[in-house]
């Protein structure tokens, strides 16, 4: 195995605060929630979403290509472009043998099968599409994307509920440290929001039911929290080893210095109590980097706005690191983006560390008094030198991605 120098040379980003990188971190430093009531999800016991704002006037891809695919895959595929560009790397010329995709997924395409599914009850079998498949199972995503980019080497989408990008980004730098890639496309995508879905985390019990007041309703790690709200998109990054990439001139906007991963091997939803599981995945994070516990500025956290996450999660952040890390839950402006969450807070990582800027936490009016972290309310100008980005899933699987400035 080669040195553990892994650059990030690319990102992408498709997020309910914008398409783009830069309009989706402009939104995420000003703070301000994406939240909407959605038509969507009307008559559902939770209307509230977090939409990528795209419309049939501004739409994502041309309709032609849209077509055949799912939602997700297309915030993957726009995503993936942009990270390319942003790289320097143009896939006409690249090597796509030594290319590698990488993507996290939780559910791959549900609005599909529940279109198909309404076809299938009232049109009968011969009307159901057939691209059902080929739009909803998701390793496709993975599939497009090395379609659209050339790329001829492993092709994969990891599944780790909401963990899934953050542990696709593990699996990428690993990767490219046996020497199987030169360049490796991985984050993760989501499109999750449909009735069905909604229903099912509703029943749960693990969403935030102000309806009324839809814009301050995901409240990470605030006193009157009452869960989260469900976002989409999609976040990519370009890695590549950093000899390589400084040996073609290319600009390094931060390194992965270390990943972990862990099971909480204790129930299907619920943490385990003591914060253990995510514990390991972030002491092996820092084993992996050789960085101190003191040494990290920074900590995107899972941050869901439901009271039990917040809560193991702050204990566990404090017990590991102390008081002096400056936390952010970005899922007050975004939503929770499920399977897309660990790419898309990856890549915000990146930026904090790039710009010594720390994104507040939206909606956060009185940090519960049981959180002993020091929560960042507004956007803060620090020096980031190494950050943290977790994420938790259900399942207790756990990732949590380690940062450095390049």
């Amino acid at each position: 195995m080669r040195s553990g120098d892994v650059a990030v040379t690319g990102l992408g980003l498709v997020t309910p605060a914008g398409i783009g990188t830069e309009d989706t971190w402009a939104r995420v430093c000003a703070g301000e929630s994406t939240a909407r009531n959605d038509p969507l999800l009307a008559g559902l016991p939770v209307d509230i979403s977090c939409r990528v704002p795209d419309s049939p006037q501004t739409p994502l891809l041309p309709p032609r290509r849209a077509r055949r695919m799912d939602r997700f895959v297309q915030f993957a595929v726009v995503a993936a472009a942009e990270a390319v560009r942003d790289a320097g790397l143009d896939p006409l010329t690249w090597d796509g043998a030594r290319v590698g995709v990488v993507l996290g997924c939780a559910d791959g395409g549900p609005a599909t099968a529940e279109q198909e599914h309404r076809v299938l009850l009232e049109e009968g079998p011969g009307r159901v599409s057939s691209l059902l498949l080929p739009m909803h199972l998701p390793n496709m995503v993975a599939g497009q994307v090395s379609i659209e980019m050339a790329a001829t080497g492993p092709s994969l989408v990891v599944a780790t509920a909401c963990a899934s990008g953050a542990s696709a980004i593990a699996v990428a730098r690993d990767l490219l440290l046996l020497d199987r890639c030169d360049v490796v496309v991985t984050g993760g995508a989501e499109a999750m929001v449909t009735p069905l879905v909604m229903a099912g985390f509703a029943q749960m019990g693990v969403l935030s039911r102000r309806s009324t007041d839809a814009v301050t309703a995901c409240r990470p790690f605030d006193a009157t929290r009452d869960g989260f709200v469900a976002g989409e998109g999609a976040g990519l990054l370009v890695l590549e080893r950093g000899a390589d990439a400084r040996a073609r001139g290319a600009r390094v906007r931060a390194r992965i210095a270390g990943a972990g991963a862990s099971a909480d091997a204790h129930h299907v939803t619920a943490p385990d109590a003591e914060g253990r599981g995510a514990e390991a995945a972030l002491r092996a994070a820092l084993t992996e980097a050789g960085v101190g516990a003191d040494e990290i500025d920074h900590v995107n956290a899972h941050g869901t706005a439901t009271p039990m996450n917040d809560l193991v999660e702050s204990r566990m952040l404090r017990r590991v690191l102390g008081p002096d890390p400056l936390v952010t839950s970005t899922k007050g402006v975004t939503g929770h983006l499920f399977g897309a969450a660990g790419g898309i807070e990856t890549a915000f990582a990146v930026l904090a560390v790039e710009q010594g800027l720390v994104p507040p936490t939206a909606n956060l009016d009185e940090t519960d008094p049981e959180i002993e972290v020091d929560v960042a309310r507004k956007a803060t100008p620090r020096r980031v030198d190494h950050a943290v980005s977790m994420s938790l899933g259900f399942g207790g699987q756990n990732a949590a991605v380690l940062v450095s400035r390049a």
